[in-house]
């Protein structure tokens, strides 16, 4: 596998895990307790950490591409199964 499918992939793993990790941990003013601004909507998050997000996705992302890419090697599954051949 050429180096820039590697990195392509690895984006793709990358973003959607960090839909994953979004709501992980996140909690509502009304959950914390805190005041909201004027015009805050109720599901707006109060403790949003940017970078802890960044991290966690970045971790989990790498373990998945990690596996993608051993299977990609080891040839654990197949796609011969799915073939007309």
């Amino acid at each position: 596998m050429p180096w820039y499918s590697a990195l392509a992939i690895y984006i793709l793993f990358w973003v959607v895990c960090a839909f994953m990790v979004l709501p992980i941990g996140v909690r509502t003013s009304d959950e914390l307790g805190e005041e909201k601004v004027p015009g805050q909507a109720d599901s707006a998050p109060a403790n949003f950490r940017p970078g802890r997000v960044i991290l966690l996705t970045t971790a989990l992302s790498g373990l998945l591409f990690g596996l993608f890419y051993l299977n990609f090697v080891y040839r654990w599954i197949e796609v011969l199964a799915f073939s007309r051949t």
